[in-house]
């Protein structure tokens, strides 16, 4: 059964079923109303007749003589009021004999309770019996001690209204309830639309892989009194949003692996042609001169640390798309420092020619060391391997900025934008040594750190490269003064 269908179906039944309640509810108002009025009628007659009873037994006249035998009319006179009804009236005894009654024809039943009555000589009640095929609503009263009263009121005149009552509310009802099926019908019509418009859109979604249809859910005020529907609509479009963005980013990490496989296997075919050319040479000239087989091997090793360093790098880079490690406090100020005295080490007595100034503040940072080391060394090789003899180089660390300057020819205002790309190389680095990935590989460090990198021509000649990192936070130090302000290295 559709969800349409189940709807209508509940809408129908709960109007139906609030049709019928009301219906029987009407009716038994009515009828109880109905005899509320016959009972109040047998009680103001009783009460008169009582009343004028009790005065007659008062003067010492008895209306009754002994045995049945009925002496006369007990209710004299007495006539009914223009409110009351006379019907029918009988004295009994607490035997249940009949002392008189006001029809000839018409014996009212005497049952135990109303004999009981007429022996306890106090109270009465009301009860519903038929005489002569006619349902009749009676009123037993003790008058006496040992005589009752009943007071008899036929029902047909109700019975016969309540009849037509009871067919007028049916048809009421069935067209209460005819009417409810079509009001269900619409009620679904009107519930359903927008889990129709979900429904299309979701089947449009897996249809088409087209994420950019939306719902419309109306202004921003209506979305924030939007009832269920609304709300289930404002969260389709929200995981379409979430959906979209995913995919965009997906696209994007699918042609960034792409455009790195393509660019690594250009980089990486050269020096393994190389290598290859001067393998085969080896082996196919066994008596080749020593002093060209040294030069060769020297290119050999040369190539293969070369080729080395290239796919060192190319790991680095891709593990930017891995999740990051998990982060822990790093001082950064100690790791710029052992990247310093590993300049100076791997520079191999070139620290004099090329000096490295460093003035570190002691930083903390949240991050991952051993990315941020791999950063900084190539941030600071890259300075040393573009300064030329005697230059010095100059690190600075405070709030939460490092800068790396070198005093080389500088970076052309064509290259600069370019600068950070993968396998980039300005003209003034295609003469040397080097993948073109080292700079690509700090910016992603920085970047997965909450930072940024900026390079600029530096005042007086040189490139300045300026990183900024918001999540460092300047503490107190417990390394030696020297080692931390505007020490040489």
């Amino acid at each position: 059964m559709s969800f349409r269908r189940r709807v209508a179906l509940l809408a129908a039944a709960a109007v139906a079923i609030a049709v019928v309640l009301a219906s029987a509810l009407t009716y038994l108002l009515v009828a109880h109303q109905l005899r509320g009025q016959i009972d109040s009628q047998l009680r103001d007659r009783s009460h008169g007749v009582s009343a004028y009873v009790g005065r007659r037994a008062a003067e010492g006249l008895t209306p009754f003589l002994g045995g049945d035998a009925i002496a006369r009319n007990p209710l004299g006179n007495l006539l009914p009021r223009p409110y009351q009804v006379r019907g029918y009236q009988q004295f009994v005894n607490a035997s249940g004999g009949v002392l008189f009654r006001s029809s000839a024809n018409v014996t009212l039943p005497v049952s135990a309770a109303t004999r009981a009555l007429a022996a306890r000589g106090g109270g009465s009640r009301f009860e519903e019996a038929h005489v002569g095929g006619v349902r009749m609503r009676i009123l037993a009263e003790a008058v006496l001690p040992g005589v009752a009263a009943e007071f008899a009121q036929p029902l047909t005149e109700t019975d016969h209204l309540l009849r037509h009552l009871r067919l007028i509310l049916a048809l009421i009802a069935l067209g209460g309830i005819a009417l409810a099926a079509l009001l269900g019908r619409l009620v679904a019509d009107a519930v359903v639309a927008p889990v129709g418009r979900l429904t299309r859109a979701a089947e449009h979604v897996a249809r088409t892989r087209d994420l950019s249809g939306r719902i419309a859910t109306g202004g921003p005020e209506e979305v924030g009194h939007a009832d269920e529907i609304g709300r289930l609509a404002v969260s389709f479009n929200a995981m379409l949003d979430a959906l979209e963005r995913s995919m965009n980013a997906l696209d994007a990490s699918v042609h960034a692996q792409r455009q790195l496989v393509a660019d690594a296997s250009h980089e990486l075919r050269t020096p393994v042609t190389s290598l290859r050319t001067n393998i085969e040479i080896l082996q196919q000239a066994p008596h080749i001169d020593p002093l060209q087989r040294e030069e060769l091997f020297a290119e050999v090793v040369d190539q293969i640390e070369e080729l080395t360093l290239l796919v060192n790098d190319l790991i680095d880079l891709a593990r930017g798309e891995e999740p990051p490690a998990e982060t822990e406090d790093v001082r950064l100020d100690e790791i710029v420092a052992e990247a310093v005295e590993r300049a100076r080490r791997h520079a191999g007595g070139v620290g004099s020619d090329n000096p490295l100034r460093a003035e570190l503040a002691p930083v903390v940072l949240p991050g991952v060391p051993s990315r941020l080391g791999r950063a900084v060394n190539n941030l600071i090789d890259n300075a040393v391997k573009y300064s030329p003899p005697g230059a010095t180089v100059e690190i600075v660390l405070e709030r939460g900025q490092l800068t790396v300057r070198d005093h080389g020819p500088g970076i052309s205002a064509e290259d600069l934008p370019h600068i950070f790309d993968r396998f980039y190389r300005g003209a003034e680095a295609r003469g040397r040594p080097g993948s073109g990935l080292g700079l690509a590989i700090v910016r992603q460090v920085v970047e997965q750190h909450g930072g940024s990198i900026l390079a600029e021509a530096a005042p007086g000649g040189g490139t300045l490269m300026r990183v900024r990192l918001p999540r460092a936070q300047d503490v107190a130090a417990d390394r030696p003064p020297a080692a931390r302000y505007g020490a040489t290295v």
